[in-house]
């Protein structure tokens, strides 16, 4: 369980493909605190340690993760947001987020607005799914390459979100231009509730 609140952007810096499987290299500054078998995301995907070694750790990937999000995309060199899992005593700062990617969608828009930015994504929409919950409302929370955020000016397959300073410098947003292709995770408490409102229709 994660809450969106991303605390590095590591550096990938090797990508190994072994048959339908890709282990990622990244360097980040806790890998000392990490352990195998423990639980990260990344640009909200969890995946497992598998190895450490030094300052470098690998985490792997498999076909289903690789079709679903944009981990297939990275390269050497490419920034990707961390978090570590939340202790149950710790503060929900952001929105429970389960590190379980639902699609990818596509930036469509950065527009500078005087000190912040404001990022349009769009994605593919399917009413079906929408009926169980794969959708944004207006102030609501969504998860963006593992980072939770408000929605704003929702449409079928759109949505704004506006990205402070300091979230703009200290994860990949920075890096996040028209086009690019990010990683999204819809709200699961929208998501029970759709459920449970299909089942009582």
């Amino acid at each position: 369980m994660f809450s969106g609140i991303v605390e590095e952007a590591a550096t990938v810096v090797a990508l190994n493909k072994d048959r339908g499987n890709l282990h990622i290299t990244l360097q980040c500054s806790f890998t000392g605190e990490l352990k195998i078998d423990q639980s990260v995301s990344h640009n909200g995907v969890c995946l497992t340690v598998v190895s450490i070694d030094g300052d470098t750790y690998t985490v792997t990937a498999i076909q289903e993760t690789l079709d679903r999000s944009n981990l297939g995309l990275l390269e050497v060199g490419s920034k990707v947001n961390l978090e570590r899992s939340m202790p149950m005593n710790g503060r929900l700062d952001g929105h429970i987020v389960q590190g379980h990617v639902d699609q990818t969608a596509v930036c469509g828009d950065v527009e500078e607005a005087d000190g912040s930015w404001y990022f349009t994504f769009e994605y593919a929409f399917d009413r079906e799914m929408a009926k169980k919950g794969y959708l944004t409302v207006d102030k609501g929370s969504v998860t963006v390459n593992g980072v939770s955020l408000t929605v704003v000016e929702p449409t079928d397959n759109s949505f704004k979100v506006a990205i402070i300073p300091y979230t703009y410098e200290f994860t990949n947003f920075h890096q996040i231009k028209k086009g690019s292709v990010v990683n999204l995770e819809f709200d699961i408490i929208g998501k029970y509730i759709s459920r449970i409102a299909a089942l009582n229709a």
